[in-house]
């Protein structure tokens, strides 16, 4: 299959039908190479001609992505879809999405480096906060103005107005973000979704590596979505009960949330209370109370007894960690980094603890560990801008967006161990708005600081285990 190659862009479309036989048949890795031999930027397959296909279809092309996306280091994903196709693919890949989708060539073209400084003016949508977010950068960062719509309902009357805006984008997926987490966090709580018939099988689907990752970055308070769980077993009740047992050295807080006792035994609540999980009717209960949040263990977090030391392993992989950082928030400030030498001992923060806020990101795989970052206020209103589309002073709304930014950190820290060959999974990021907090996690471990200066302001930046 030949390759039309536009904006930077190298353009497959196969037609009819797409399923394992036909797709094998259809592109080559030779076919992709010899579109990259002519400066393309990105390959995608156009699926605007394809009737139907499957996931067998799919995947032909996705083995080919991963392939060419590790020897050349390009975007590479699927375009030209509508929402039924977008929403397959969504739901074949939920869990390994790490190829790109565009809904349209002219919204890929906005992320090229043929299509920079075109200065178009951008309205932006997506469901996952952190897609925004990482579209936004990548957007500001190509030239163009995006105003990101923080709801479905302020999108379609923003997108009513066409005349103020150059491109449209929804249905879009950056996929260099790359990891899909089967979790969110709302007030520095990890809040899980469970539901049906808990049994055995809880063990084998609860990621507990994802887990015990939070709770070394710094998450204490965790929150079962239990309003679809009809009923349990004693395999689930045993689980349930270790786990809130092996987060007891963390001082952590497990409940459930609207889950009804018709079909479950009393004494398996009488039990998982006695092993200190919490039972609440309703999520708006714990997260509408800011006192009961701080209480529950989401307001601060205490350090344990179990202190791993950072490794050459992972110094190594430092210039990774750094430039991820260093490229996201000079996008965000606008600002050029400078960088002081690396020193390895325990995290020192100067200056007033008061000003500052921070926040953690925990890292697992190939390597393990946590990177730390301490902001000035001013610093992280700044960078915050961007995504809320104003200046605020507002404290809670500048800590979500900073969870916004770190996460997209994390995604650039992932992507670029790939490269390395070093596979990771990254949690979800803690914030701090007292920083005291964030020293207690901490403790005395040691690990590798860098401080830098954005525009004279200092910024920390702390890789630990």
């Amino acid at each position: 299959m030949r390759a039309v190659v536009k904006n930077g862009i190298g353009i497959f479309t196969p037609q009819g039908f797409l399923d394992g036989n036909s797709a094998n048949s259809l592109l080559t890795l030779e076919d992709v190479e010899a579109t990259t031999k002519i400066n393309a930027e990105m390959v995608l397959v156009s699926l605007k001609k394809v009737v139907f296909f499957n996931r067998n279809g799919l995947d032909a092309f996705v083995k080919l992505f991963t392939k060419v996306r590790n020897k050349q280091h390009i975007t590479v994903g699927f375009c030209d879809y509508d929402y039924k196709k977008f929403t397959a693919i969504n739901k074949f890949y939920k869990n390994d999405l790490n190829f790109s989708l565009f809904k349209s060539q002219e919204i890929a073209a906005l992320f090229t480096a043929t299509y920079k400084n075109k200065n178009k003016n951008v309205l932006l949508f997506s469901h996952d906060k952190s897609q925004s977010a990482a579209m936004a950068i990548e957007l500001h960062d190509n030239g163009h103005n995006p105003v990101i719509a923080q709801t479905l309902e302020e999108f379609k009357e923003k997108s009513k107005n066409k005349e103020s805006y150059d491109v449209i984008i929804e249905d879009t997926y950056l996929g260099q973000m790359g990891q899909s987490v089967a979790t969110r966090v709302t007030g520095n709580a990890i809040i899980y979704t469970v539901s049906s018939f808990l049994d055995a099988e809880i063990g084998n689907t609860f990621n507990i590596s994802y887990h015990n990752n939070s709770l070394n970055v710094g998450f204490r308070l965790f929150i079962f979505d239990a309003y679809k769980v009809v009923s349990m077993n004693v395999h689930a009740l045993n689980f349930f009960s270790k786990l809130a047992s092996s987060g007891a050295e963390y001082n952590a807080t497990i409940c459930f949330v609207g889950m009804t006792f018709e079909k479950i035994p009393v004494s398996f609540k009488e039990t998982l209370e006695d092993s200190g999980i919490m039972f609440f009717e309703q999520m708006d209960d714990i997260l509408q109370n800011k006192e009961l949040l701080k209480d529950l263990g989401a307001g601060s977090a205490s350090s344990v007894a179990n202190k791993r030391v950072i490794n050459k392993e992972i110094v190594t992989e430092l210039p990774n960690f750094i430039e991820a950082t260093v490229n996201t928030i000079e996008m965000m400030t606008n600002s050029q980094a400078i960088k002081n030498a690396a020193k390895v001992d325990q995290i020192t923060i100067a200056g007033k603890l008061e000003d500052k806020i921070a926040s953690s990101i925990g890292f697992y795989g190939d390597i393990d560990g946590m990177v730390i970052l301490v902001f000035p206020f001013d610093i992280a209103k700044k960078a915050s801008e961007l995504l809320i589309g104003e200046a605020t002073e507002d404290t809670d709304l500048v800590l979500d967006t900073l969870a916004e930014l770190v996460n997209i950190v994390g995604g650039k820290i992932k992507s670029l161990l790939f490269e390395a060959e070093i596979s990771v999974n990254i949690t979800l990021p803690r914030t701090y708005d007292n920083v005291n907090s964030l020293l207690d996690v901490v403790g005395d471990k040691k690990g590798v600081q860098v401080d830098l200066s954005f525009d004279n302001d200092k910024f920390l930046f702390f890789l630990t285990r």
